[in-house]
């Protein structure tokens, strides 16, 4: 075995971005939706629901996205307490997004000019989107009771980019992968006047939010006509028809041509260590093929000034000789004082 140290131009470091598919299915597009019986029934069940690619009892089965409605007046669901009106879930999940998207929980959603007291949220779990949503891959397909919507966000189209507490914040427009629908009776922005815009990609944080006005608005207005137990006005009630969230994840996947396309996006910096094995290095081995074991003498005179070994695998060692990685050639690297050789070790973190 031999060392060598390092030198520091060894060493370089590259930094790629690098995009893949999402859903776990390993498919672009997520067009089947599922739930767990058990966790709608659970008490997470009445803040949120997980949504799966396959019944979550089936191999194979993993949550690719959870779905929940913040209300500021506490519509949508039951009261904690029957005396105290607006004092429910979805108020709770409207303070905490707050928090998490505008940083300031006196300060409400603005949607386009549009001031919002309601929201959906839609929640990539954080294994699918990895560092983050990668912009223009976006096709979200929503289907209410008058229509349907196709959604993708606008950073094709923006000059500068606008942030909030939870990073990047692009608008929500009518069309898919990125690329707007002129044919949409809504403005090329998709904006209303009377309902502001589709809602927020934060793809910092693997997030869409939806405005729940714009959905619920007639096929005229750019909506498709959704109809939920939220309200803009009202008061949580004992009597639920419906959670928000779940009409909402079946408006994702009622229709039969039900569609969500997303793709993630990562940084991989590579730390590449160039080992450059000398004409005059590497040329003599430990092995007992190559040196007696009890007299470490050379076992062939042919080897004493005409060597041949062979590089099949370099250690990296730390200043006390701790092995803290191995790489491994594809082959054996013929090695004698005839040759040099330079090999390249990358390491991805």
């Amino acid at each position: 075995m031999s060392f060598k140290r390092l030198e520091a131009d060894d060493f370089v470091i590259s930094s790629d971005s690098v995009a893949g598919v999402a859903w776990s299915t390993g498919n672009p597009t997520l067009s089947t939706f599922f739930t767990s019986s058990t966790q709608v029934a659970s008490t997470s069940g009445k803040f949120f629901v997980d949504v799966y690619n396959t019944a979550s009892t089936l191999s194979g089965s993993a949550v690719q996205f959870s779905l929940t409605y913040g209300n500021v007046l506490g519509s949508g669901s039951t009261n904690y307490n029957q005396l105290v009106n607006g004092a429910s879930p979805s108020s709770t999940v409207y303070g905490q997004w707050q928090d998490l998207v505008i940083g300031d929980e006196n300060t409400n959603f603005v949607f386009g000019a549009i001031t919002a007291s309601e929201f959906f949220a839609i929640s990539l779990e954080r294994a699918r989107y990895k560092e983050k949503i990668l912009l223009g891959s976006l096709t979200l397909k929503i289907s209410g009771t008058l229509d349907a919507i196709s959604l993708t966000d606008n950073s094709a189209y923006v000059s500068s980019v606008q942030f909030n507490e939870a990073g990047r914040v692009f608008q929500l427009i009518s069309g898919s992968a990125g690329v707007r629908y002129t044919g949409s009776a809504t403005t090329a922005e998709g904006y209303s006047a009377n309902s502001g815009s589709y809602g927020w990609l934060l793809p910092d944080i693997g997030t869409i939010i939806l405005n729940p006005l714009a959905l619920s608005t007639v096929k005229a207005g750019g909506g498709v006509g959704l109809t939920y137990s939220g309200s803009t006005t009202g008061f949580a009630t004992s009597s639920i028809n419906e959670l928000p969230f779940i009409t909402m994840f079946k408006a994702l996947s009622g229709s039969s041509a039900a569609s969500f396309k997303v793709n993630s996006e990562e940084t991989i910096s590579s730390n590449y260590i160039f080992v450059r094995p000398r004409s005059s290095e590497y040329n003599y081995s430990e092995n007992p093929s190559f040196i007696s074991g009890s007299t470490g003498e050379v076992l062939y005179s042919s080897f004493i000034n005409s060597p041949q070994t062979y590089i099949t695998t370099v250690g990296l060692y730390n200043d006390t000789n701790e092995l803290l990685a191995v790489a491994k050639l594809s082959r054996p690297l013929p090695k004698d004082f005839t040759k040099e050789a330079l090999i390249r070790v990358k390491l991805d973190f």
